[in-house]
């Protein structure tokens, strides 16, 4: 890890320093991942609805399309760092509030419809202000490392993202063993952490370069991100059902009480994260592959994960099935990312970081309700449609990888 961040070090400009940003992108996945980790034994406690979950976490990915390229022009016009203490100054303070309330509902569960207007409400706002933080990360990669070097620089800040999967739910399942809203007063700090860190560590020059560029003209819809986009929306969608289902799947499928279905869910999002963190590790050296065709081979691996998730029938089997579509989706992301960042110009990257983000925001629409929805029908039926889409990315890439 040393002589990769060294490595790196020797491709950036002397101003810029990666290590601040990727801990900042470590510690809100541990933040946003602790929440999900128990989503489904808190709606049960709160007498919320399968539904509300899947609400809570649509409505934080309606935020994200719609703010992802917000966020990245204001980047252009003031800085990426004056963004990035913006975005965490509202993550943070929002995440408070979702603690506070939790943690009194569960002692004394106020009416269903406050309950469920303040969950899906601060998932929201903490989803509108998430937004901001990986379209700056990447544009600041975009504007600091050399093309070649982008999709490496981009696994290691996905490999942190990947770190803050295994401690969010880890430590969250360890928690939740004294109480389930002890994970959010944990994952209530972290903003507040980075926020200090950043203001005191990342450079204002490496923030600013970019404010002095006319606007990025890339439309929303330019024909040299369709496909990147459309890998980023299956991606995040596929994700986002397997999350929102993991818990209400370990209560119902595994029977488990609402404490041990929450343990269970975290040990097996805690996999995703180890799992994502090894296949990163491996992406930051296969410098020889396209993007195209690691995003082929991960979408088939994936595909074989969450099949066989549909299948388990004990906590082991389902955190391996959880670990090996990890494995696959730890290609997947940062390909698709690196694809769009080197299908267009140095000026226009900006706007293709909020491009790309939109599709994956549209993709938390999408995949959470449809997950919640087809729980309904069989906690099976998810898993199997997650698999079915995977495996025709993976085709579609193959065939583009080939023109």
């Amino acid at each position: 890890m040393l002589r990769e961040s060294v490595a790196l070090s020797r491709m950036t400009s002397n101003s810029f320093h990666i290590r601040p940003l990727a801990f900042a992108v470590l510690a809100c996945s541990s933040a946003m991942m602790a929440f999900i980790a128990i989503i489904g034994p808190v709606v049960r406690q709160l007498g919320l609805s399968e539904w509300h979950a899947g609400l809570s976490v649509t409505a934080a990915g309606v935020l994200w399309m719609l703010l992802a390229r917000p966020w990245g022009a204001l980047s252009d016009r003031i800085g990426r760092k004056p963004v990035l203490m913006r975005a965490l100054l509202g993550f943070g303070a929002v995440y408070v509030v979702l603690a506070v309330f939790i943690a009194r509902g569960l002692v004394h569960p106020p009416a269903l419809a406050i309950s469920a207007f303040v969950v899906i409400g601060t998932r929201a706002l903490i989803g509108a202000f998430y937004a901001a933080i990986p379209v700056t990360a990447n544009a600041l990669i975009a504007d600091h490392v050399e093309p070649t070097g982008r999709a490496g620089a981009m696994a290691k800040l996905g490999a942190a993202g990947a770190l803050g999967l295994v401690l969010g739910p880890g430590v969250g399942a360890m928690l939740a063993r004294y109480g389930l809203q002890w994970p959010l007063y944990a994952a209530a700090l972290l903003p507040w952490m980075v926020l200090l860190l950043l203001w005191l560590r990342l450079p204002s020059e490496a923030a600013t370069n970019s404010s002095k560029r006319p606007p990025a003209p890339l439309g929303l819809f330019d024909i040299r991100l369709r496909l990147p986009m459309a890998a980023a929306f299956v991606a995040m969608g596929c994700v986002t059902i397997a999350q929102v289902v993991v818990g209400f799947f370990a209560l119902d499928r595994l029977g488990l009480d609402a404490e041990r279905g929450a343990q269970a869910a975290g040990y097996a999002l805690t996999a995703v994260g180890l799992a994502l963190l090894v296949a990163q590790s491996l992406l930051m050296r296969a410098r020889t592959l396209s993007a195209w065709h690691c995003i082929a081979t991960g979408s088939a691996i994936a595909a074989i994960g969450f099949g066989g998730a549909a299948f388990s029938h004990s906590q082991a089997t389902l955190i391996a099935a959880y670990a090996i579509a990890a494995f696959g989706m730890g290609f997947v992301f940062p390909s698709f990312q690196a694809a769009a960042a080197n299908a267009v110009e140095s000026h226009e990257q900006g706007a293709a970081a909020g491009t790309v983000a939109t599709a994956q925001g549209l993709g938390m629409i999408v995949g959470p309700l449809a997950g919640a929805l087809l729980y309904r029908v069989s906690p099976a039926v998810p898993f199997i449609l997650v698999a079915v889409v995977l495996a025709a990315l993976s085709l579609s890439a193959i065939r583009v990888a080939r023109a």
